[in-house]
């Protein structure tokens, strides 16, 4: 709790210094949904993030002062069992969250550095549930049971740490690889390292952020040069504790994760631009009989 509050005054502290020169650079959303993967409605089933970067003018590289660009980010997510009534439907407890922080990115020594908190909120207070719920009457879809809404986690707000490290390599002109170590602290305490290749010249001058549940890099500013390109990465992650295997359920988390992503970004110059990608995520519980493929779609208009 202390390093996040230190972490959030010094957000905030940074901020008034080059508050005068701040504008709206960017729109950063990405859904990531299992029916666009394996279409099982399971395990990370769906998850939605939204956030507004502001900051002095975009150059192509975030600036060396922290706090002088920021992220406004808002997120919400769906972790289901293997079913949301019937067998299968206590293998893990269901989760819903909402999240609200506050990120900033800048440049260090060549390395591209992403450091923020986000209030995580989980339990029934959310919503989530009811929602699901709602939108599979609309559809059609199996209903979410009583017995996994008795059973999901119980109401808590987490404090949330998040801070990534990433050392952007220059292949050729077109291409770079993105080899970074991230940690996190807080709704789950863990540490990742992994790598990501970005193929297009298009790709090579924007300000990239990380999708919490797939890794995805999608863009909060773009450089503006139109243009297809190609993103490849995979990750692993060793993970200490987390909320979303409370004790008191039975299940127990693996501590090991593995990532695998390939996406495309496909731009038609400042105001239209599209990304889909596919990700293969490894169990994340002990019993888990199999990993799952999610899809992950950004669709930006600006006129």
């Amino acid at each position: 709790m202390r390093l996040i509050a230190i972490l959030c005054a010094g957000l905030m502290a940074a901020a008034p210094a080059v508050a005068q020169e701040r504008e709206t650079l960017g729109f950063g959303r990405i859904f990531t949904n299992d029916f666009f993967g394996d279409n099982q409605d399971r395990w990370r089933s769906g998850s939605y993030a939204y956030s507004i970067v502001r900051g002095p003018e975009w150059q192509g590289r975030a600036p060396s002062t922290p706090g002088a660009i920021l992220e406004y980010r808002l997120r919400t997510e769906i972790i289901a069992p293997s079913a949301l009534n019937g067998a299968g439907s206590n293998d893990r407890p269901y989760v819903g969250t909402l999240s609200a922080g506050l990120h900033t990115h800048f440049e260090s020594g060549g390395a591209d550095v992403s450091l923020g908190v986000d209030l995580v909120a989980v339990g029934p207070q959310t919503g989530v549930a009811d929602i699901q719920d709602w939108f599979h009457d609309v559809v059609s879809a199996p209903n979410v049971s009583n017995s996994v809404l008795t059973n999901q986690v119980a109401n808590t707000v987490y404090p949330t740490a998040l801070a990534e490290v990433s050392y952007p390599v220059i292949i050729r002109e077109n291409a770079s690889i993105r080899p970074f170590v991230e940690a996190q602290y807080g709704v789950e305490n863990f540490i990742r390292v992994g790598a990501d290749v970005l193929i297009g010249q298009t790709l090579q001058n924007d300000l990239w952020l990380r999708d919490s549940a797939s890794g995805q890099l999608y863009t909060g500013v773009e450089g503006g040069q139109a243009g297809t390109g190609f993103v490849l990465g995979a990750d692993y992650a060793v993970v200490s504790d987390s909320a979303y295997f409370p004790a008191s359920f039975g299940t127990i988390a693996e501590d090991e994760r593995f990532r695998a992503r390939a996406g495309v970004h496909w731009r038609l110059g400042d105001n239209f631009s599209y990304f889909y990608g596919v990700t293969y995520l490894s169990e994340e519980y002990v019993g888990q009989t199999e990993g799952q493929i999610v899809g992950s779609l950004k669709l930006n208009f600006n006129f």
